[in-house]
Formats: C-alpha cells, sequence, structure tokens
C-alpha cells in the first residue's frame, strides 16, 4: 500500500523540518513538499496534490485562511488540517466553515498529530469532530445562529436522531452503541444526512449544526 502524502505549510523552517522529521519516521506516511507562505501552498497542492495538507494558519504574503479558501474552491481532494497556536481560535473556526478537514494546536502530541493525519486521510473526521465541536461550543456566542435551513426538514425522524449525536462529536461505534444499530447501519444513516445537506464530512456537519442552533 502506498505511504500517505503529507504537504507541510509554515512559515517557520525549524517548526516545518521537526514536522517532517516526525512525518517521514513513520512507514505509511511520506512528506511530498513544503511551503512557507499560502501562495507557496497552492502552487505546490496543484502540483504535487498530496493526501493530507498541515496548513499554519497565519503566515505572511497570504494566509492559511486564504490559501485553504482557495484550494477548495479548485476542488482540491487534498484534506487540509489547519494549525494553529490558539485553541480558541476564529480563523480555524473560518477554515473549518470554509471546507478545512478539522485543527490541530501546534504544540498537539506527536501521536495526536500523526492520527489525525491518518485519520482525516481515511475520510472518517472523528477525532477532528470531536476538537471542532468544542472550538465551535466556545465561539457558538460570538455569531447569532440563522435557524434550520429546508433541507433539514428533509431529514428523517431517525436521521436527525443520528445527526444530533454526530454534532455532539459522537464517533459510529458510539451512535452505534446508543441507538442499538449496527455501525454499518450509522455509517449509512451518516452519508444520506451529509447527502441531503451537501456536506463535505463530520467535521462540517459540526459547523452545520452550530451554524443553523441545532447543536
Amino acid at each position: 500500500m502506498s505511504p500517505i502524502r503529507v504537504a507541510l505549510v509554515d512559515d517557520q523552517a525549524l517548526f516545518r523540518a521537526g514536522i517532517r522529521m516526525l512525518v517521514d519516521s513513520q512507514p505509511d506516511l511520506q512528506v511530498v513538499g513544503e511551503a512557507s507562505d499560502g501562495r507557496e501552498a497552492i502552487a505546490l497542492a496543484r502540483a504535487v496534490r498530496p493526501d493530507v495538507m498541515l496548513m499554519d494558519v497565519r503566515m505572511p504574503a497570504l494566509d492559511g485562511l486564504a490559501a485553504t479558501a482557495e484550494l477548495l474552491r479548485d476542488g482540491t481532494t487534498t484534506r487540509i488540517i489547519v494549525l494553529t497556536t490558539f485553541d480558541l481560535d476564529e480563523a480555524a473556526a473560518r477554515a473549518i466553515r470554509e471546507g478545512a478537514s478539522g485543527f490541530l494546536l501546534k504544540d498537539a502530541d506527536p501521536e495526536l498529530l500523526l492520527g489525525a493525519i491518518r485519520t482525516v486521510h481515511a475520510g472518517s473526521s472523528v477525532i477532528a469532530a470531536t476538537a471542532t465541536r468544542a472550538l465551535f461550543a466556545q465561539l457558538a456566542g460570538l455569531r447569532p445562529a440563522a435557524g434550520a435551513p429546508p433541507a433539514y426538514g428533509a431529514l428523517t425522524d431517525r436521521e436527525r436522531e443520528i445527526f444530533a449525536l454526530a454534532a455532539r462529536g459522537l464517533s459510529n461505534a458510539e451512535i452505534a452503541a446508543q441507538e442499538f444499530l449496527s455501525e454499518a447501519t450509522v455509517k449509512t444513516h451518516v452519508s444520506r444526512i451529509l447527502g441531503k445537506l451537501g456536506l463535505r464530512d463530520r467535521v462540517q456537519l459540526v459547523v452545520f449544526a452550530y451554524d443553523h442552533g441545532l447543536a
């Protein structure tokens, strides 16, 4: 199996070097490029098409928020994890609203960072969803909720139950245990919910819930 291809974006060369050593020490991960600002990050993503990009939020020339937004407008398949020095960070929240797959603190435990790369690459943003829920819970009072949109009304009663549990950051296994369902059934429900609401992943589901007063 090919290793997960990772790109690093940060304006501090020493920080990038440390992350590169950590990532390249893993047999299933490989650093395929580095960038020092948002403009370089966009060019790197387009040229190399990494599986996962670790993107610093605050950089000169073009910050991580603007770079993330542009790449996602491009329709990139790269999963973006934004890096921040603050756990209560409106910039990280904005990047996630743009479509980033989650955020990590720059001083996160190495095993957490490695686990997040693997989890996000697998398309199951459970770890990131939990962190994102905590971030948006702290920021919830800073902007008014928009109210449930028409698309939410298309969910069945069971799907709304699953939606509420997923919005709390519960994994498929935790939802299955609580609702006495199989994990496969929960996965099917979550996929249908994401499809009906036009959401990319579970992180976006958490954002949707907070933005519309459904959390």
